[in-house]
């Protein structure tokens, strides 16, 4: 039995025959052309380049269809690369000035761009070069008449393994035949690892070399929910795989009649959970699965989707579907937070000389560096909030001169509204995500001006033990039940209550069952967790009293590691709910 980790970036264990993909590695059989096939040769490039546009589109209205438009966008980014003037105008003249073949033309030019956004150090462009490798296959397959033709001809269920699936290959797999896949190379903000998620199939990325130990044909087992990839895996543990997936329908089954029913503790105190969201169509994900509203509406899909700004229009599109599909249900729209793994085309030359994105304009320094920008997403938010029950919401705020110059910035944008007589809501809720240490000593200044809290426990575990959350190297650092994390919040929690303003947790501690008692002990009476989330924290809630939930808390916090921390929530949260704890180990 061989155990092989890496990212895990779509949940769900599945077992199955592995197909092993091959490298796919072209090789290009002439590098040159005669001259008085030139033209011919560049006849031959354009006709190619036609079928494989329309090959994109296909995809495209494909994925819009089936996932939703921000996913189709991926490919809409494809057709562009594809009809970049500039690239035609590259290989051709590579064809026609040094009687280059089209497929070492197509290579070269599409390579050469590939390895200058790889070179950026950035991770999240080093991603985006994965699509120009995507167009480059899609080229050369046509070119020289091959095809990848294990994904074609399934006819019984598989698990796949490759180097990397392209995300033209991961969005056109026959979820029928494919259980899940693994691949060598690839990181969470892929479009490989974005589409797996939404057709949710269970995957994991980056596992390293292992394709070359792998025949194909052998019994593996793919852990979408911690990223292992078990090769030729025991009796024993083959057995508790299939014990945990009956056990998984089961409880599949019983959550989903937990949908309809309230998050209220065995001693009557109601919770509130909303969902997190970052696409439109997410929004009914939330409601199905019995969500208090959206208590945290991601803006970056609008900016990350194409090559340019989104428009007013854009913003007020998105916004409306959301709040409209919410009816009296609030809906916290958080402002524009890119700029450390994200960055849009159009906004990389304010990150060329950057050198810790972490620590450089990202989220509302970058909006308060682009006022006209800002003022944009703003007024759509504004006019937005008249179909529904909207808030607003800054991230990253680290002082209160922040603070208070979003809030001019929006004030300014509620006049121009007024003057141009467009309605909204005027005495809109504001509030702030707290996700830096200063955010939390400072947090009773900040609790007399804001409307609302909410913590973000991502960042603010990695800014407070100073690692990077998606660094292999520092992952044990990276601990939610670390003591100063637990007294940040609490930190929070007493501001609050002292000037009376409610606080959300947002981050991936308010989807993680361990840490619900915990949090309802501290005094947290509000969460917004991922939709998937939602019914298993409605158990968890229904079944704890809040003095039992005070006694979880204070043990937990007089502990010292959060290795203890982690250990004895775990406990507990098998004692409260035994069927929602992972027992299984490999």
């Amino acid at each position: 039995m061989k155990v092989f980790t890496g990212i895990a970036v779509s949940p769900g264990v599945v077992s199955g025959p592995v197909l092993v993909l091959g490298s796919e590695n072209f090789r290009i059989p002439r590098k040159y052309v005669g001259r008085d096939a030139i033209d011919d040769e560049v006849h031959r490039f354009h006709a190619v380049l036609e079928h494989v546009c329309h090959d994109i589109k296909a995809n495209e209205q494909l994925v819009s269809a089936q996932l939703g438009a921000q996913y189709g966008a991926i490919f809409s980014a494809h057709l562009q690369m594809a009809q970049d003037p500039r690239l035609l105008r590259e290989v051709e003249a590579l064809i026609r000035e040094q009687t280059r073949s089209p497929e070492s033309a197509v290579s070269q030019v599409l390579r050469s761009y590939a390895e200058q956004l790889e070179k950026m150090g950035d991770r999240y462009l080093s991603e985006r070069a994965l699509d120009i490798f995507d167009l480059e296959k899609r080229l050369l397959r046509q070119l020289l008449g091959e095809s990848r033709e294990e994904l074609k001809n399934l006819t019984e269920p598989v698990i796949l393994l490759a180097h990397d699936l392209t995300p033209s290959e991961t969005a056109t797999l026959n979820t029928k035949f494919v259980l899940g896949f693994a691949t060598e190379v690839g990181g969470r903000t892929s479009h490989t690892a974005i589409l797996a998620g939404a057709l949710e199939i269970p995957a994991i990325v980056g596992l390293g070399r292992c394709v070359a130990r792998v025949s194909g044909g052998e019994t593996v087992i793919l852990d979408g929910d911690n990223g292992r990839f078990i090769i030729d895996p025991d009796s024993e543990t083959v057995a508790r795989v299939h014990d945990m997936q009956a056990r998984s329908e089961r409880i599949r089954v019983r959550l989903g009649l937990m949908e309809a029913l309230p998050a209220e503790t065995l001693d009557g105190q109601r919770v509130t959970i909303c969902g997190n969201i970052e696409f439109p169509e997410e929004v009914s994900h939330c409601i199905k699965r019995g969500a208090d509203g959206v208590g945290l509406y991601r803006t970056e899909f609008l900016f990350l989707s194409g090559n340019r700004e989104p428009s007013e229009s854009d913003h007020y599109e998105a916004y409306c579907k959301v709040v409209e599909a919410c009816g009296e249900l609030p809906v916290v729209i958080r402002t524009l937070d890119i700029g450390a793994d994200k960055v849009p085309q159009f906004l990389e030359h304010q990150f060329s000389e950057v050198q810790n994105p972490m620590l450089g304009p990202r989220s509302i320094r970058l909006s308060l560096l682009n006022t006209p920008m800002f003022k944009r997403q703003l007024r759509a938010i504004l006019r937005a909030s008249v179909h529904g029950n909207v808030r607003v919401m800054f991230p990253l705020i680290s002082t209160l001169l922040e603070y208070r110059q979003a809030k001019m910035i929006l004030m300014d944008v509620m006049e121009d509204l007024e003057e141009e007589g467009i309605p909204f809501q005027r005495n809109i809720p504001i509030g702030m995500m707290v996700e830096v240490p200063s955010a939390v000593i400072l947090a009773e200044e900040f609790a007399r001006e804001v409307d609302f809290f909410s913590i973000g426990t991502n960042d603010l575990i990695q800014y407070t033990l100073a690692c990077d959350r998606s660094d292999p190297t520092v992952s044990n650092l990276y601990r939610s039940g670390d003591p100063s994390i637990l007294r940040l919040i609490q930190m929070v929690l007493r501001a609050a209550e002292k000037y009376g303003k409610p606080v959300t947790v947002c981050g991936q501690m308010s989807s993680d069952p361990r840490f619900i008692p915990l949090l309802l002990g501290m005094g947290l009476r509000s969460l917004s967790a991922t939709p998937q989330a939602i019914p298993r924290l409605k158990e968890v809630v229904r079944n704890l009293s809040i003095s039992e939930a005070v006694r979880i808390s204070q043990h937990a916090c007089s502990l010292d590691l959060a290795r203890d921390v982690e250990h004895y929530l775990q406990g507990e949260l098998s004692r409260l709910c035994p069927d929602l704890v992972d027992t299984v180990e490999f």
